[in-house]
């Protein structure tokens, strides 16, 4: 392969990640800032999956082959699920908020 070949496809790469951070940008900055408002809720998920995590003796690096998994498909579900929780929670925020302005006396 010659090294214009290579170049065109780094550079293929380098705008296909640019445009999956820019994907993920609107629902993990959505989460943080959910975490920034109910800290002890996001201490606590924490937690317990750490816990859960423990319990089971799972540990990151002890399991052969996460890197590459976390690399390829695993992290597009996990773009997804952040996305869902994103919206979930903003959803769940609106509603809220809706209940509480609906009352006319």
């Amino acid at each position: 392969m010659s090294i214009h070949k290579k170049v065109a496809k780094v550079r293929e790469a380098q705008a296909r990640m640019s445009l999956a951070r820019q994907a993920v940008v609107e629902p993990a900055s959505a989460l943080l800032a959910r975490s920034e408002r109910y800290p002890l809720i996001t201490v606590g998920a924490a937690a317990g999956a750490g816990l859960v995590l423990g319990q089971l003796n799972v540990h990151p690096l002890r399991i052969p082959g996460l890197g590459s998994l976390l690399s390829g498909t695993a992290a597009e579900i996990v773009a997804h699920a952040t996305r869902m929780i994103a919206e979930f929670a903003s959803h769940a925020g609106d509603d809220a908020a809706d209940d509480g302005t609906d009352d006319v006396s």
